[in-house]
């Protein structure tokens, strides 16, 4: 690949790719996991994510996945290794599938960032329409179906009896993600982004006072669930942003990337075959998305409108984020040239959001 260029070990010629020292890491299981490694390491990015960095790790016998933070500066409470580990490893168990977890780091000398290692999952993280569109309107259908009963299944999960609860602060939560995503605009800004103030001030003024508490993915769609042969969710992945509070915000994000991938599409002269997935034939709408949730959560979405109005705010905050990484030359892999591209739309869909199911 074009990353394996760095960190290359004079005694063995072994290449690391870009952000995963292979000699330090081998060193690091040897010392920590012994019987773990049963030949030499080799290693390569997985392209596709725009924030965490992911490999594939293999001895020659067994493969794992990595999974480290990016390169650069980044929020204090972002790409939080340890909290994705965490997570999925209380997972296990539960209605929710997930990865095994084998291996946590918090030793930044290692890789020069904190990092786990977890089991290689055998699942397809489907991102494109033409993908869905080669399996037909059924499977499609039946696709989308899954994620979001597996949506519901992780809001139905209760965190202390995973042992999850003291891993976040249900209370207040909505009025946190506002600032949060604020203080990430404010720290990526590298341009003038007209209607973000407007947005960030109604969202202040509209926090509930009360809502929803459980686990939060904070990033759920259908490429971070990895369908099996079967069709059905093989793992959940991406843990980043998990977290305890309202879990309606996942619903409202996922629905946010959907509304702006029809958008898009709208107006969009490129070639259709990079549409995003849940424009495939017999993908579910976002009505029967809502529908579909109300009625496998028993939850109910009175006052959903600040939920996405939110979600178009976080998810400009993300894509601010990236942006401002690669214009510093901090991202690894392709396709980052268009990062950031689509914020000034979710900043005005935000607006409009605010004024849905009060």
């Amino acid at each position: 690949m074009s990353t394996n260029t760095e960190n290359t070990n004079a005694a063995t010629k072994r290449v690391s790719p870009t952000g995963l020292d292979l000699d330090k890491l081998t060193d690091w299981l040897a010392a920590e996991h012994p019987g773990m490694v049963a030949g030499e390491l080799s290693a390569t990015l997985i392209t596709g994510g725009k924030s965490n960095l992911t490999y594939e790790l293999t001895d020659g016998t067994n493969a794992w996945i990595v999974r480290r933070p990016p390169l650069g500066t980044i929020m204090a409470t972002a790409h939080d290794m340890r909290r994705e580990y965490t997570m999925a490893d209380a997972l296990r168990g539960t209605d929710v599938p997930v990865a095994k977890m084998y291996a946590y780091c918090g030793d930044k000398d290692v890789l020069g960032a904190d990092f786990y290692i977890m089991e290689r999952i055998d699942g397809v993280p489907y991102r494109y329409a033409d993908e869905l569109r080669a399996l037909g309107e059924e499977r499609t259908r039946g696709l989308s179906t899954e994620l979001v009963g597996t949506l519901a299944k992780l809001h139905s999960v209760d965190p202390a009896q995973v042992g999850l609860g003291d891993f976040g602060r249900p209370e207040g939560f909505l009025g946190r993600q506002v600032k949060r995503w604020k203080q990430q605009l404010d720290t990526s800004k590298t341009r003038e982004l007209p209607g973000v103030e407007e947005l960030h001030a109604k969202l202040l003024a509209t926090v509930p006072a009360k809502s929803a508490a459980g686990i939060v993915h904070g990033d759920f769609r259908l490429d971070n669930v990895l369908m099996g042969p079967d069709d059905l969710p093989a793992a959940v992945i991406d843990w980043e942003m998990a977290t305890l509070g309202d879990p309606l915000l996942d619903l409202a994000l996922m629905l946010t990337y959907q509304r702006r991938a029809k958008i898009v599409a709208g107006y969009e002269t490129t070639d259709p075959a990079n549409y995003d997935v849940t424009l495939a034939p017999g993908y579910l709408s976002t009505e029967e998305i809502m529908a579909l949730y109300e009625a496998e959560s028993g939850r109910k979405l009175e006052g959903f409108g600040f939920h996405l109005g939110l979600a178009c705010f976080k998810l400009a905050g993300i894509s601010e984020g990236v942006r401002y990484r690669h214009i510093n030359r901090q991202t690894v892999g392709e396709g980052f040239e268009d990062s950031g591209s689509t914020v000034p739309l979710l900043i005005e869909l935000g607006l409009e959001s605010l004024k849905e199911h009060k």
